[in-house]
């Protein structure tokens, strides 16, 4: 079973691949001001990262899996919940040399829930 420390360094390895490959997206300094309009990429972009950020915020979470254990069900489905959409958002760089394996591991996998 993955202790909780592990759990956050796995989050914060998948986030940090993720925000990685987003953040030149939004940087105008490449000449691109996607992430800053109104437009449907822009929106596009504004919701993946909203969606990586709400999903990676899970210090929290993991805390709660010790010093709550009547909640430790709940938890953890909360903490399978946002590995998932971590996974399936990194996995659209799947081919990317800094994809890890682990970003492919299945969610009970990582929070050691059974």
């Amino acid at each position: 079973m993955n202790n909780d420390h592990d759990i956050e360094q796995r989050f914060r390895r998948i986030t940090d691949f993720i925000e990685a490959r987003l953040t030149p997206l939004f940087d105008p300094a490449n000449g691109s001001d996607h992430g800053f309009g109104m437009d449907d990429t822009s929106r596009a972009l504004r919701a993946a990262r909203y969606t990586v950020q709400a999903a990676s915020a899970v210090s929290g979470l993991v805390e709660k899996r010790a010093t709550a254990p009547e909640l430790r069900q709940v938890v953890d489905q909360a903490l399978e919940h946002n590995w998932d959409v971590l996974r399936s958002v990194a996995r659209m760089w799947e081919d990317h040399p800094d994809f890890l394996k682990e970003f492919k591991a299945h969610s009970w996998d990582v929070v050691g829930a059974v």
